[in-house]
């Protein structure tokens, strides 16, 4: 109950990140009822209910949220009339006969639960670990929601208190020069106060680090245009199952806290339409309805790739990459002669995903086998001016790929691309994502393990690498 309290929720007005979950749910389990609710004393409060209208709290016990709340993973009840718990509640044997209830608990960081994201159906069913892991993966949509906006109330009432402190100070105690030394010193702390906010609103939209991908090596960048503002550039890898990854790099249009929310919303759909349906062409059609159709997006479009990686015989991986208006990606690797041969991947077609209903979007399938690597980025670096004032665009990309001479590796096309970008008299003027997928050849490490490089950048002048 200490911990519900701390995140100041219950009772507040609707509030659209919530209900876009609760209608995700329902949209992704194909069930009339979803909702997210936070389990308060003596009652259930629905933060969030989709097809449950009028309904915005009920009692505690006996609970179906309730008992979900004490369960340590997902709680699924394929038949409620089956289940000795369910079978009295009032949503099972009242007017509404829910016969399947699944629920994962919303967690704290440090263990608590606060609720719990519910898909409810009038008809038995089952559902799968996929399914499971989905719902899951919802509840912690939730949880970053309410960190997002406990930070913000936090923020809001520092920034009122020392308001008031100073605004007595003054009128009691400072003279003129006082007061006008004051307001240089505010200033200052509004500007880093909004460069430590955008910093951790951007962490938010990135991965914290790459994962451990068992016969790759990854390296990625990122660099904001400025400190003050959210960029609109998005990456991620993460897994489907034991053997499939997915990743995918994109750019919202756009800067600052409307692009930001795009990104959220890219970013979560992405993740969780391809643990449904992992066609990378299916996912950025998903993406595309979601951008239509979600009011918080607005006018917003984005462009992507999304790609789908699966384990070669013998070493290596079948990469399926699908585009949605991005820049092509380019395949790289040495060829016999020392030199670099260089490809673009570029699939025909392609839309800019949010901008028509009927989009269409297409794919490639090739093999990235061992010294190869595939490089994505955003269009922060072929826009960034060479010293003729010209753009350096994907012709000079494409020649300063050619003209390598170290071996084809993620880390290294990573950190050469970075030392192009400082080269350049004003380097990027715009945001800058970058993503690299390298096959190391046999021999590159003793026990054939990878080591994942990733590096970021919180502030344009540095950026941070981690193992």
């Amino acid at each position: 109950m200490a911990a519900v309290r701390r995140y100041d929720i219950l009772d507040t007005p609707p509030d659209g990140a919530f209900d876009r979950v609760a209608a995700m749910a329902a949209r992704l389990f194909d069930v009339p009822v979803a909702t997210v609710t936070i389990v308060d004393t003596d009652r259930i409060w629905f933060k969030a209910a989709h097809g449950l209208e009028g309904v915005a709290e009920i009692g505690r016990d006996p609970g179906l949220c309730g008992s979900a709340i004490l369960r340590d993973h997902t709680m699924v009840i394929p038949d409620t009339l089956k289940d000795p718990v369910a079978a009295d509640n009032p949503l099972v044997a009242g007017e509404m006969g829910v016969r399947f209830y699944a629920a994962a608990p919303i967690t704290t960081p440090d263990g608590h639960k606060l609720g719990t994201v519910n898909v409810l159906d009038t008809r038995p069913r089952s559902i799968t670990e996929e399914d499971t892991a989905t719902l899951t993966d919802l509840a912690a949509i939730v949880l970053d929601e309410m960190e997002l906006r406990l930070s913000a109330l936090r923020a809001l009432r520092d920034e009122q208190a020392r308001r008031e402190v100073e605004r007595r100070h003054a009128e009691a105690e400072r003279a003129r020069a006082e007061a006008e030394r004051a307001a240089r010193e505010k200033a200052e702390q509004d500007k880093a106060a909004i460069a430590a906010f955008a910093s951790t609103l951007q962490r938010t939209l990135l991965p914290p680090a790459l994962p451990v991908v068992p016969g790759l090596e990854l390296a990625c960048h990122y660099r904001t245009a400025s400190a003050h503002d959210v960029g609109g550039d998005f990456y991620d890898v993460f897994p489907l199952d034991s053997d499939r990854w997915a990743f995918f790099l994109g750019d919202v249009c756009g800067k600052g806290p409307e692009a930001a929310t795009v990104t959220a919303l890219a970013r979560h759909t992405l993740r969780a339409t391809a643990h449904v349906d992992a066609d990378p062409v299916a996912v950025l059609s998903a993406l595309n309805t979601m951008l239509l159709t979600d009011v918080t997006a607005g006018r917003r479009f984005c462009t992507v790739l999304f790609g789908l990686l699966e384990p070669r015989d013998g070493g290596g991986f079948t990469v399926t990459l699908a585009t949605g208006g991005h820049p092509p990606a380019y395949h790289v690797r040495p060829d016999d002669s020392g030199a670099v041969w260089v490809r673009a991947v570029r699939p025909p077609g392609g839309m800019l995903v949010g901008a028509f209903p009927q989009a269409p979007f297409a794919r490639t399938t090739f093999s990235l086998t061992a010294g190869e690597c595939l490089f994505l980025y955003t269009d922060g670096l072929t826009e960034a001016r060479t010293l003729e004032g010209t753009l350096l665009g994907e012709d000079g990309l494409t020649g300063f790929l050619h003209q390598r001479t170290a071996p084809v590796t993620a880390t290294s096309l990573v950190e050469d691309s970075i030392t192009l970008l400082a080269s350049l008299p004003d380097g990027a003027r715009d945001d800058v994502a970058l993503l690299a997928l390298s096959v190391p050849q046999p021999h590159t490490t003793p026990d054939g393990s990878v080591a994942t490089t990733a590096h970021t950048a919180a502030a344009p002048e540095h950026f941070a690498q981690e193992g």
